[in-house]
């Protein structure tokens, strides 16, 4: 199976390349936005891509915009590589892995919504009995459900730094008052929306990030919407609290990681082939489970 690991367009010029995605410069209103099958952990590019993966991931995102739109609208244009302008018109590679997006200016903070207790958000309850300066209830075991979903933002790094959690207070620093209210109230929603429809397909969707853009000052969702990269997805039938879950998502590449002695900066280390496709396998479980679609 092949994998797409870069791409670059003849006559187009790319305005940048992420952990996952290229975005290219359409004309003055639109972004091209091409999902690749790298996959990143701890921050760090890997190696090996996933073969789909990036398919996957849009094809997802694709799903979540929509049943997301009257909750807030989105970025999305065209979603057919053959209806694209020139010079991106007749680019087999682009076809189900890519984008023809409205231009926004990204705000600086990552949105990020928790249903249930992991990751650094249980590190950082063990230490202080809250997280991003909300107060929990005393006694939560490791993966636990919340009594309600809350909202803990962080900074956008750059690659190769790490996002940094920050309170509300923060928030309302950098964005101001009502715009820090809206995607607060914004990113809350669209979680619990996913999250009940999610349970009923078998998945439990622990926590999750978004993005919001504007356009003339009206806020947007953009980049990626609930997917395993931006998102922990737990199957249902094996969920046990008091204990990391297995899952869909990238964790299961983080979890054979944390079994090497690696410093987590990079170069990261080679994945073995069982590994690629174990991951593969559970990025379309995901995106089959989600939509009811064969990938």
């Amino acid at each position: 199976m092949e994998a797409l690991s870069t791409i670059e367009i003849h006559g187009a010029k790319k305005l940048s390349s992420g952990k996952v995605r290229e975005i290219f410069d359409v004309d003055a209103e639109h972004l091209l936005m091409v999902t690749t099958d790298r996959i990143s952990a701890f921050d760090v590019i890997l190696p090996d891509p996933i073969p789909d993966k990036g398919k996957v991931l849009n094809q997802i995102s694709l799903f979540w915009f929509d049943m997301a739109r009257p909750i807030v609208p989105n970025h999305i244009v065209i979603t057919q590589a053959e209806n694209y302008p020139p010079p991106f018109t007749d680019d087999n590679r682009l076809q189900g892995r890519s984008v023809l997006v409205k231009k926004a200016k990204p705000l600086t903070v990552e949105c990020v919504v928790r249903g249930y207790i992991s990751g650094s958000g249980w590190k950082e309850y063990r230490q202080k009995g809250s997280i991003c300066g909300i107060t929990l209830p005393a006694g939560l075991k490791e993966s636990d459900k919340l009594p309600e979903p809350i909202f803990t933002p962080t900074t956008k790094a750059e690659i190769g730094s790490h996002d940094e959690a920050i309170d509300f207070a923060t928030v309302i620093t950098m964005l101001g008052q009502e715009v820090a209210l809206q995607v607060r109230d914004l990113s809350l929603k669209i979680y619990s929306m996913a999250s009940e429809y999610a349970l009923g397909k078998g998945i439990i969707i622990a926590d999750t990030k978004f993005e919001f853009g504007l356009i003339d000052d009206s806020i947007i969702l953009i980049d990626e919407v609930l997917t395993p990269d931006s998102s922990r997805f737990w199957p249902v039938d094996r969920y046990v609290p008091g204990q990391a879950q297995p899952s869909f998502d990238k964790q299961f590449v983080r979890d054979y990681l944390e079994t090497l002695t690696w410093n987590k900066t990079a170069p990261g280390p080679h994945l073995p082939e069982h590994i690629i496709s174990k991951t593969r396998e559970k990025y379309i479980d995901a995106y089959e489970r989600l939509t009811g679609k064969k990938f």
